[in-house]
This record gives structure tokens, C-alpha cells and sequence, in this order.
């Protein structure tokens, strides 16, 4: 049989409206937003409340910070291709079933390298499994620290390593964040009250049950798989398996266990590759209208594929740095086609990469001085710059 094809300016369409970047296809609540997206970036903190700002018809910052920290709807957690995001709670528990073995065990696998090489540790092994028990009989209390005050706490947390002592940037280094990192991946524990601003990252540490309330229904790796790639179809389908792999930071004999438990449709994509939807999900979708969005570094439509041609073209040398980090985007019709940034006094500008017609200049410049308003004089420092960062003036931070 023919497969159905799906053609560029389709999936277009379907990332406008399926992912929020349109008007008339906004999010009333921070967590709309977050299921919309099936998670939020967050490896940098402001990230997650620009990229709700940019699907919302009227996102204050409170609400996001009251969804993170107070009713706790929302919660930041370790997972796919180890990094950060926010997800609802629903969603928690499938990306730590599909990921928790996979992620935390890479992170004790790197630690214990570097345990090894240090002198100071004749027991890696023990002193990590020490050190998790000592984490976890402190937070069964139901107190939560810094990992700077876990450190002064616990004794059996409190170690160092020699971190590349050759190179100029080595030094010494705590294991203690390492170790918390792990156990944040297992889903033991949780990234809880901020310390900092709403743009900084100062967690504090609680336990994941106490946090939530109530314990964490895990499942297995295979159940979490299939939760989790069935609701990203559904946001960014078609999509490759090279797409659902890198996006996982998962195997392809783990994708194609869960795809074929899973009743979708293969197609055929511009590209010539074959592309995954939802079996009722084949048919053409209407074309919106040209929308104008700005998203910030990491965004999660940004970051949703591995394979980006029909939304980026030619501008991958532009929008993202030597080590896959897409920075802050604007987009017209569905399309990559610059950047923006802060000058000195905290405004919005805009860096265009592709030829953009008038309305869309007009469109994307509106969505610049909102959100100029909406940062109220706030200055974001760049996690990840951009290479076209460099070709902006010099005022940019």
C-alpha cells in the first residue's frame, strides 16, 4: 500500500496549532501549557515561564511560581537525555517510568569514574550508597535544604573530588550535587522551593513523596515508553524514529518495542524519510494563518526534534551552538526565521536571519515590545548563546 504523505507546510500547520503558537490556539493555565508541550525546558530557569508566556492569552508570573512551589501542580524533574524540565504530574510519573533506571544510572556511572581516579575514596560504591541513605533518612522528616545544608547535615555527603586538575579551569569539587542529581533522577527526590528569583535556579531538596503528597506511581521502562511517545505524537507527530530517539535520549530497540504497542500510521515526509503519526491523526489539517512567536533558548518546539529542516532550513549555524543548544527564536508562519535579545535597557530586539515579509516584521516587533512589558525591566542572562548572538551589538547580554 501507498503511505499517506504528509507534506512540509503540514507539519508546519500541526506545530503552529498543536504546540501553541498561535493566537487563537493559546493555553488559559501554566499547566495547558506545559501538557500542550508534553514537558517545559528547564535546564535554564527562565526558560520555562517565557516558553509558557509565549502559549498563554494572559500568563502573570505568579501563577507559574504558584503551579512550581505552592499547589505544586507543575514539577521539575530530571529525565530524557538528562535534563531538566516541568511537567505536570501526570506526566511525571510516565517520564520517570520511561527514563528513572536509565538516567540515574548514568549519572552513577560517570560519578563513580571520577570516585575512582580520586584518592580519597577506597569504597566509590559504598560511599555513593551511603551517602543516598543519608540524603533520604534527612528528608524523611520533611524538612528541605540546599545541597550546600545537606552537605553541613550529613557527614557521609560531604566529599570532594579533583576535578581535571591538569587543565586551568579544574579545581576541587563537591560530590554532593552529583549524588542529589542521581537520586532527583531515580524520582526520590525533588527540586523543591526556590530559593532565587523566578529567573534563577537555588533549589532546595525535598523527598518526591512528601513532596507530592503522595507516593510516585512508577511503572516500567517499556509502560513509560509508550505513555510518553503516544503524547508526543500527538503534539509534535509526524516525527522519525531518529526524532523519538534523540528526543527520549533513548535506544532504538526501546522506540520500536513501544511503537509497535502503539496504534499509529507510518507516512512519508518531504525529506524522504518515513514519519510516525496516531493512527486517527493521517489527514490534512488547516492552514493557520501566519502567526509571529518568540521563544526563548531550549524552548521546547525548538528542542521537540532531532530532525528540524522544515522548520529551521539552512539556519541550524545560527540558532544553535556547537553542542545542540538551540538559543532564543523568532518565528513567522511556522518558520525559524531569527532571533531576539535584550539591550542594555532590557528591551526586546529582534535578529533576522531569513527574508520575513512586512506584516511578519510588524507581527514579530508587537510580540517584542509585549514581551519587553512583560519582562518589566528584568535582564535574562543567555544560558546558552546563539551564534548570531556574536552579530548582535555590543550592548546584548
Amino acid at each position: 500500500m501507498t503511505r499517506p504523505r504528509i507534506t512540509d507546510d503540514q507539519r508546519r500547520a500541526r506545530l503552529v496549532t498543536r504546540q501553541l503558537l498561535d493566537a487563537e490556539h493559546r493555553a488559559d493555565t501554566v499547566v495547558d501549557a506545559a501538557d500542550a508541550m508534553v514537558v517545559l525546558h528547564a535546564t535554564t530557569p527562565w526558560t520555562v515561564y517565557l516558553s509558557a508566556w509565549a502559549r498563554m492569552h494572559n500568563l502573570q508570573r505568579d501563577e507559574m511560581s504558584h503551579a512550581l512551589y505552592d499547589s505544586r501542580s507543575l514539577v521539575k524533574q530530571l529525565c530524557m537525555r538528562r535534563t531538566l524540565f516541568v511537567m505536570s504530574r501526570e506526566i511525571l510519573a510516565d517520564a520517570v517510568s520511561a527514563t528513572a533506571a536509565r538516567v540515574s544510572a548514568s549519572e552513577r556511572t560517570n560519578m563513580l569514574r571520577d570516585l575512582r581516579r580520586s584518592p580519597d575514596f577506597d569504597d566509590p560504591d559504598g560511599w555513593i550508597d551511603a551517602a543516598r541513605a543519608a540524603v533520604l533518612d534527612d528528608l524523611a522528616a520533611g524538612a528541605d535544604y540546599t545541597a550546600a545544608q545537606l552537605r553541613q547535615r550529613l557527614p557521609a555527603l560531604d566529599g570532594y573530588i579533583h576535578y581535571k586538575p591538569e587543565k586551568s579551569y579544574g579545581g576541587r569539587m563537591a560530590v554532593a550535587p552529583r549524588v542529589l542529581s542521581m537520586m532527583g533522577a531515580a524520582g526520590e527526590i525533588v527540586r523543591g522551593p526556590n530559593e532565587g528569583q523566578w529567573y534563577q535556579s537555588r533549589p532546595r531538596w525535598a523527598a518526591m513523596s512528601r513532596w507530592l503528597g503522595e507516593p510516585l506511581p512508577v511503572a516500567d521502562a517499556h509502560t513509560g515508553h509508550v505513555a510518553m511517545i503516544r503524547r508526543w505524537l500527538a503534539t509534535f507527530g509526524p516525527g522519525t524514529e531518529t526524532d523519538l530517539v534523540w528526543w527520549l535520549g533513548s535506544t532504538k530497540t526501546a522506540v520500536r518495542k513501544a511503537l509497535a504497542d502503539i496504534d499509529i500510521v507510518e507516512v512519508d515526509l518531504d525529506d524522504g524519510t518515513v514519519g510516525y503519526v496516531l493512527a486517527d491523526d493521517a489527514d490534512d489539517v488547516e492552514q493557520p494563518r501566519p502567526q509571529a512567536a518568540l521563544l526563548p533558548e531550549l524552548d521546547p518546539t525548538t528542542m521537540g526534534y532531532k530532525q528540524r529542516d522544515f522548520y529551521l532550513g539552512p539556519h541550524a549555524g545560527q540558532i544553535f551552538d556547537n553542542t545542540g543548544n538551540g538559543g532564543a527564536t523568532a518565528w513567522w508562519g511556522g518558520r525559524i526565521v531569527g532571533g531576539w535579545y535584550q539591550d542594555d535597557a532590557a528591551n526586546v530586539r529582534l535578529h533576522f536571519v531569513d527574508d520575513v515579509p512586512a506584516a511578519g516584521r510588524r507581527a514579530l516587533t508587537e510580540r517584542a515590545d509585549a514581551l519587553t512589558e512583560w519582562l518589566a525591566g528584568t535582564q535574562l542572562r543567555p544560558g546558552y548563546p546563539p551564534p548570531y548572538f556574536r552579530q548582535v551589538t555590543t550592548g546584548a547580554r
